[in-house]
This record gives C-alpha cells, sequence and structure tokens, in this order.
C-alpha cells in the first residue's frame, strides 16, 4: 500500500480547492437591461417578437417609443428611457434607429451597440448622402405637403416586409408612423459605435437599405457580424430568434475586457 507524505497530502488538498473552485468560478458578466429603438415608419410594437424571446431568457427589455419628428427629438426620447435603467444597458436600434443609437448610444448606460439593418453613421454622415453612395431598391418612398415621408401601402409588403405573412405586411403598409424627412438629411454629431463594443445583423434581401451599406457599416465599426439570408427589412419580425441570439451575445460579452 502506498502512504502519502503530509507534503503530497497537501498538494492533493490544494488542488482539490482549485478544481472546486474552478467549478464555482462567477460567471462572465452578463448585461440585464435592453432597449430596443425602432426606425422609420414603424413604431415599437414591431418588436414584440425579439421582446418575448429576451423577457422568457430572463432579460429586462424596454422598448422606445420616440416621435419620428426630429433626429434631436427621437436622441431625446430614447435618452429618457436610457435614464430609467438601473445599470449597463445593449442599445438595439433597427434601420434609422441605428443613427439614434448611434448618437443616444455615448450615454453611460450604454455597454453595448446592436445594428438590425440599420445606419451606423460616421460624425458628419446623413443616411441620404450614404443612401445614394449605395443605392437601395424601393421607389416607393412618398411625402406629404408638410413634409413627412411614407412608404407607398402599395409597394410596402414586397419593399419592407417581403418575408413576413401577406396580411401582417398589408396591415403595417396601412398603420404607418409617418417620418419627418428632416431626420434623413440631419447630419450625426456622435458616432458611440467608435467607443462601444458592436454587433451587426445584415438583411441579405433588404430593398430600404442596401445591404452592402449595411456590410459597409459593420466593417467600419468591427462590428461582431451575422448576415440573414432571405431576411427583409423587417427582419427583427421576421427573423427574431436569429436577431434576439445576436443580442443575447452582445449581453454576454459588451462588458469583456472591462
Amino acid at each position: 500500500m502506498k502512504f502519502l507524505t503530509p507534503r503530497s497530502l497537501f498538494a492533493a488538498a490544494s488542488m482539490a480547492l482549485f478544481v472546486a473552485g474552478a467549478a464555482h468560478a462567477a460567471p462572465a458578466a452578463l448585461v440585464h437591461n435592453i432597449v430596443l429603438v425602432h426606425g422609420a415608419f414603424v413604431n415599437g410594437a414591431g418588436w414584440k417578437p425579439v421582446y418575448d424571446i429576451l423577457v422568457k431568457d430572463g432579460y429586462h427589455v424596454s422598448v422606445a417609443q420616440h416621435p419620428l419628428t426630429s433626429f434631436e427629438e427621437d436622441v431625446t426620447a430614447v435618452k429618457r428611457i436610457l435614464a430609467m435603467q438601473d445599470g449597463p444597458t445593449i442599445l438595439v436600434g433597427h434601420s434609422y434607429g441605428g443613427a439614434v443609437i448611434s448618437d443616444a448610444g455615448t450615454d453611460s448606460h450604454v455597454a453595448g451597440l446592436v445594428y438590425i439593418a440599420a445606419h451606423a453613421l460616421d460624425i458628419g454622415e446623413t443616411e441620404a448622402e450614404n443612401g445614394k453612395k449605395f443605392p437601395n431598391a424601393t421607389k416607393a418612398v412618398k411625402k406629404t405637403p408638410d413634409g413627412f415621408l411614407y412608404l407607398d401601402p402599395a409597394f410596402y409588403p414586397a419593399d419592407f416586409a417581403a418575408d413576413l405573412p401577406k396580411e401582417q405586411a398589408e396591415f403595417e403598409a396601412h398603420a404607418q408612423s409617418l417620418t419627418s424627412a428632416s431626420v434623413f438629411t440631419t447630419a450625426a454629431t456622435n458616432a458611440a459605435w467608435k467607443t462601444k463594443p458592436s454587433w451587426y445583423a445584415v438583411a441579405k434581401s433588404d430593398r430600404i437599405i442596401n445591404p452592402d451599406l449595411e456590410r459597409m457599416y459593420a466593417k467600419r465599426a468591427n462590428a461582431h457580424t451575422i448576415e440573414v439570408d432571405g431576411a427583409s427589412h423587417a427582419v427583427y419580425e421576421s427573423h427574431p430568434k436569429e436577431v434576439a441570439a445576436l443580442i443575447e451575445q452582445a449581453a454576454a460579452h459588451a462588458l469583456d475586457g472591462q
């Protein structure tokens, strides 16, 4: 029979304590709060499929309802929601909402940014000018006499929401949130993606924002990027599992290295 010396007993005990400690090591820090920001022509209700997944998975989720009346007012509305959060927050923007989170994302609550088929403007850029460099496929944009834009309902299903059920897309076409034309020509004054970690979902069949423009934004921001096959501009509604998974990835890793 082999007897252990006091030294070997101490070594064995130390190794056992180390293994036990490793098994019970604290998990990586997770961001608990998520704020979802909608884009032009829609409201926050479209986030419900993603919201439901995130809430089921234990996150505290808020949906900003900004007015689409001016860029400044939209940013202010989102910052109002950020001020209500009790700690680090993942800020998510779809479409024009990406421009909003790029500005509001400088807020101290924001730990990371997630862009869903969204504009990630640099300082001095506008959506309109970037759209000229990477033209989209839609001709549906119409303007009211008082300067608000909307999408022609006859083209909305095919151009905005081709991968949603027909009845849902047609309802959304007639329930649009008209958007001040000024938001598309307002130059960005902040670019939070330069200082905050970013994630990006490219909608590969997007007709509202050119997918190549989305790829440019993602590459420039050094974002963790996924591409969603067959996804229309309404990717956050039609592919909620993929979008929610990307947001949860951001929540799991935004605090890495801090």
